[in-house]
């Protein structure tokens, strides 16, 4: 899942992994354009490589419709959904997101430059939200936590791993 979000005098974009509730990929601008989309697809592919026909969901703002942004979806081998026009609840969890870190982090601090709040960004979203966040929805887990039990409860082959 996708989405973006103006915090202050920034943009944050993400991309979300729906299953574990991990940030996969983040890029943050002073502008909304499809280039901080493409960054922060970018990222989540190199990190999470994922397969083939992996569902990628999206609202449908225009930086996510564009050519440049669909054809590196395409190229990676996405299967592309999009909301429903006017459905919100579609990007529920992407929001939920954005209101948890806005109520976390942004508002309750102000950064002297966007460099900052970027590292601030970063620091969030790698050293609390995804390896120590508990959520609810993952049984009181961390999203790296949940992975991590869910790679060791799978079984290949019919063995564990």
């Amino acid at each position: 899942m996708t989405g973006h979000e103006k915090a202050g005098w920034l943009y944050l974009a993400i991309i979300l992994d729906l299953h574990s509730r991990r940030v996969m990929g983040w890029a943050v601008s002073n502008r909304m354009k499809r280039n901080l989309a493409i960054r922060a697809l970018k990222l989540a592919v190199a990190l999470r490589q994922p397969p083939k026909s992996c569902i990628h969901h999206t609202d449908r703002g225009s930086q996510y419709c564009s050519h440049d942004y669909q054809k590196l979806l395409h190229q990676h081998g996405f299967q592309v959904s999009t909301s429903g026009k006017g459905n919100c609840y579609d990007n529920s969890v992407v929001e939920t997101f954005f209101k948890t870190i806005k109520a976390e982090l942004i508002w309750r601090r102000s950064w002297q430059t966007r460099r900052d709040a970027e590292l601030a960004i970063f620091q969030y979203i790698n050293g609390f939200y995804n390896p120590r966040r508990k959520h609810s929805a993952l049984g009181w887990k961390s999203p790296v936590a949940f992975e991590r039990k869910v790679a060791s409860t799978s079984t290949r082959g019919g063995t564990k791993t």
